[in-house]
C-alpha cells in the first residue's frame, strides 16, 4: 500500500491524538512538521542536517518542479528522492495554492486553469489530471488534489463555485491516478483537500463529498489566509470532527508555534509552513519564549544561546552574540545557523506535543506551552492587524508564500 495510518494514542481531555504514517520511504510520527523544501531544496540545508533535526518528512512543490527543471528531468534522474538526495519522506502540494495566487496571469475554467509561468511569461494550462501526472512523475510519496483556492473574504457565489470545482477536480485526479496504477505507476498516496474558506456550511458540503472518495488521506484547506486565528481554529475543529478517525489530517500552510499547538489540539496530524525558516533568514527566529530578532543590536554582547532550552546545533555551539555578528556581516552562515534552529525547533514541538499525547497530559502540555510562550516579551502575536486593521500572519505575507519559492 502507498501508505498506512495507524491511531495510537488520543488525549483523553481534547482531540489531539498521536499515530504513524508509513509510506513507500519509511515511517513518519505524528503529529509532524514538514520542513519546507519547495525547490527540492530546504534553503540554506542539506539533507543530512535537515534529518539530524528529526525531520522524517518534507514538502516539495509541483509548480515549481514542473517549471524549473521539469517533472520529466526529475524522472529520468531517478525521481526526486534521488535528486535532492532525501531517503525519508515526501509529500507534493499540487500547485494549485501558487497557481491560484497567480492573480493576473491566470484564468480558470471548469476544466482547468491556464496560466502564464513567473519565470518566463510562458503559456501554460494545468488540469487535475496534469498535476497528478506531473507528482508521478516526481516520485513523490503522497500527492495532493488539485483545488481552487478563493481569497478571503470571498462572495458566497465565488466559495461555492470553488467548492464545485474542488470536488469535480478530486474526482478527476482520483480517476487519473487510478489510470497510471493500471499502467504501472501512480504508486504514491492521494489526499483531497476540504475547501469553504470560512463558510461552515460550504466546509462541511465539500466534505460531505469528499469523505465518500478513496482518498488515502484529507487536508484542510483555504485556511490562514487573513482571517482571524479564532475563525481559522473554528473551522478546523469542524473538519477534523468531520474527517474520519482512520486517516491522516493535513492543515496546508501553517507554521507558527501557537496554531499548531492549538490545531494539535483539535486534532490535525501534519503542518507546513515556510514561516519558520523564512523568519530565520530574515534573522528572526522563534523560541520557547516567543520570538526573538537575533539580529538587533540589544544581542551583540549577549552570551546566551538562542534557546537555553533548546539542543540543536545552533544553540549547543554559538551564541545570541555570534548570530547577530553574522547577521550584521552578511555572512550566509548566520541564515544556515538560524534556519538550522527553526526547523529543529518546530520538529522538536511536535514531537514534544506527540510525547504528551501519548502519556495522556498533552492539555497540561498544551497550557504550559502557550503560558511560557506568550509571556516573554520578544513575543510577537501570530495575526496583527495591518493598516487597514485587517489580520495578516506576523512576518510573512500571502504573495510572499506563493511565487517566490522556498
Amino acid at each position: 500500500m502507498a501508505l498506512t495510518y495507524t491511531l495510537e494514542a488520543k488525549d483523553p481531555t481534547t482531540a489531539a491524538r498521536a499515530g504513524r504514517l508509513r509510506t513507500l520511504h519509511g515511517e513518519v510520527l505524528t503529529p509532524a512538521f514538514m520542513p519546507v523544501g519547495t525547490q527540492a531544496a530546504v534553503k540554506t540545508l542539506t539533507p543530512d542536517e535537515v534529518a539530524g533535526t528529526g525531520a522524517d518528512i518534507l514538502l516539495a512543490n509541483t509548480y515549481h518542479l514542473y517549471l524549473r527543471p521539469g517533472a520529466e528531468v526529475v524522472r529520468e534522474l531517478g525521481g526526486l528522492h534521488r535528486f535532492m538526495g532525501w531517503t525519508g519522506s515526501i509529500l507534493t502540494d499540487s500547485g494549485g495554492f501558487q497557481v491560484m495566487s497567480l492573480s493576473d496571469l491566470r484564468k480558470v475554467t471548469d476544466e482547468g486553469v491556464e496560466f502564464r509561468s513567473h519565470l518566463d511569461g510562458s503559456r501554460h494550462f494545468l488540469k487535475p489530471e496534469t498535476a497528478i501526472q506531473i507528482q508521478d512523475a516526481l516520485g513523490t510519496d503522497i500527492a495532493m488534489s488539485f483545488d481552487e483556492l478563493v481569497e478571503l473574504p470571498a462572495a458566497p457565489e465565488v466559495v461555492r463555485n470553488a467548492v464545485d470545482r474542488t470536488l469535480a477536480w478530486a474526482r478527476r485526479g482520483l480517476e487519473e491516478r487510478d489510470r497510471l496504477r493500471q499502467a504501472g505507476t501512480g504508486r504514491m498516496a492521494l489526499f483531497g483537500i476540504n475547501q469553504g474558506g470560512t463558510d461552515a456550511a460550504e466546509r462541511r458540503r465539500c466534505f460531505d463529498q469528499l469523505g465518500r472518495l478513496p482518498f488515502d488521506g484529507f487536508a484542510l484547506g483555504g485556511l490562514w489566509v487573513g482571517e482571524h486565528r479564532s475563525l481559522s481554529l473554528e473551522m478546523v475543529e469542524r473538519d477534523c470532527n468531520d474527517f474520519p478517525g482512520d486517516r491522516p489530517r493535513y492543515l496546508m500552510g501553517v507554521g507558527h508555534p501557537v496554531d499548531v499547538v492549538e490545531a494539535v489540539a483539535r486534532g490535525v496530524d501534519m503542518f507546513d509552513c515556510v514561516l519558520p525558516t523564512r523568519n530565520a533568514r530574515r534573522g528572526t527566529v522563534f523560541v520557547s519564549t516567543g520570538r526573538l530578532v537575533v539580529k538587533n543590536a540589544a544581542y551583540a554582547t549577549d552570551p546566551r544561546p538562542l534557546d537555553a532550552d533548546c539542543d540543536c546545533y545552533t544553540c549547543r555551539n554559538f551564541s545570541r552574540a555570534y548570530l547577530r555578528h553574522l547577521f550584521a556581516s552578511d555572512e550566509l552562515l548566520g541564515m544556515r545557523l538560524a534556519s538550522l534552529h527553526a526547523v529543529h525547533q518546530m520538529v522538536r514541538l511536535t514531537r514534544d506535543a506527540r510525547a504528551a499525547i501519548l502519556a495522556g497530559r498533552f492539555a497540561a502540555f498544551r497550557a504550559q506551552f502557550l503560558e511560557r510562550f506568550r509571556s516573554g516579551e520578544t513575543l510577537a502575536p501570530a495575526l496583527e492587524p495591518d493598516s487597514a486593521g485587517r489580520p495578516v500572519a506576523a512576518g510573512i505575507t500571502r504573495k510572499e508564500t506563493s511565487n517566490d519559492g522556498e
